[in-house]
């Protein structure tokens, strides 16, 4: 493993938080004052994205200290 590749590592994990807070930032947005059954569906669609992006962050995250670990600890 490189520096370059754990270069890549770490920014697909910025990335990826970037991703998953701009996912949260969406849901939010969408908890308005509309208390109709459309607007609750749509917040619910936001809140599964958020959980699918939370998800991907932390793979991401898993990955790069995997790979951190192996370099600098051998394991």
């Amino acid at each position: 493993m490189t520096k370059s590749d754990l270069d890549q590592l770490r920014l697909a994990y910025k990335q990826a938080v970037d991703d998953w807070v701009n996912a949260i930032r969406a849901e939010e947005a969408l908890a308005t004052e509309d208390h109709s059954m459309v607007a609750m569906e749509k917040w619910d669609d936001a809140h599964f994205r958020e959980q699918d992006a939370q998800k991907k962050a932390k793979d991401a995250r898993d990955a790069y200290k995997d790979e951190l670990r192996r370099v600098n600890y051998g394991i």
